[in-house]
C-alpha cells in the first residue's frame, strides 16, 4: 500500500522545525532562570522540558498525514523521551550534553554486536530506503559503526572544553551537518553496490 505523500516542505518542517526551536528557544531563554514547584530551572533545562511535547506533536502529525514513521524515527522519539526526561528530572544540563555521547555510544555498539553477528541492524532501521547489495551494506554499516563512535568523542570534546552556547550551536548544526557530509562521500558505495529498482511490469 503506497503512503500518502505530503509537501515536502510541510514534511522538512516537522521533522527540523522542533529542532530550529529549541535553537531559538534556547538563545531566548538561556541566561534566565525559572522557578517551578518550588525548584530552579535554568533557561536550558526548560526549553529541554518544551522540546519533549513540540517534537512529539510534530512526529503524531507527520504519523497522521503519512500513517507512516520509519523505525529510526521511532527509535528517536523514545530517546527524546527518556534522556530528555531524565535531563529534566535530575536538573543537570549537563547530562542533556553527555546525552548525544550515549546516544551515539549505544548505536555505534549495537552495530558492532550486529556486526559480530554478520549483520548489518542498519539495513533493518533504515527499513530499505537505500537499495543496495548485501555487502554494501555490511561496508556502510562499518563505516557508520565508526562515524558515530567518533561523534560520540568529538561531542565529549567540545561540551567539556568549550561553552554551553559553543555546544548547543554544534549540537544544532554541527553534528547534523557532520552526518549530512558523511553520507555525501559514500556516492562511490552506493555506486558500487546499489540495487536498481525494477520497472513496473518487468
Amino acid at each position: 500500500m503506497d503512503q500518502p505523500q505530503i509537501n515536502p516542505f510541510l514534511k522538512s518542517a516537522l521533522e527540523f522545525g522542533p529542532i530550529l526551536g529549541f535553537f531559538v528557544a534556547y538563545l531566548w531563554l538561556k541566561d534566565r532562570v525559572f522557578t517551578i514547584g518550588g525548584t530552579e530551572y535554568e533557561g536550558f533545562i526548560v526549553v529541554t522540558a518544551g522540546f519533549i511535547p513540540v517534537f512529539l506533536l510534530a512526529m503524531g502529525i507527520l504519523w497522521k498525514l503519512t500513517g507512516h514513521l520509519s523505525r529510526m524515527q521511532v527509535v528517536t522519539a523514545v530517546l527524546i523521551i527518556v534522556f530528555g526526561g531524565l535531563s529534566v528530572w535530575l536538573n543537570d544540563e549537563r547530562f542533556f550534553k553527555i546525552k548525544p555521547t550515549l546516544i551515539y555510544l549505544l548505536f555505534g555498539g549495537a552495530l558492532a554486536i550486529g556486526l559480530m553477528r554478520g549483520q548489518s541492524w542498519l539495513q533493518t532501521v533504515m527499513e530499505g530506503l537505500m537499495p543496495l547489495q548485501q555487502e554494501g551494506w555490511m561496508i556502510l554499516t562499518r563505516r557508520v559503526m565508526l562515524l558515530f563512535f567518533g561523534l560520540a568523542v568529538l561531542n565529549e570534546v567540545v561540551w567539556r572544553t568549550m561553552s554551553t552556547e559553543t555546544w548547543v550551536y554544534f549540537k544544532t548544526f554541527g553534528l547534523t551537518a557532520a552526518i549530512f557530509l558523511f553520507f555525501m562521500f559514500q556516492g562511490g558505495l552506493f555506486r558500487d553496490y546499489g540495487l536498481e529498482e525494477e520497472e513496473p511490469g518487468e
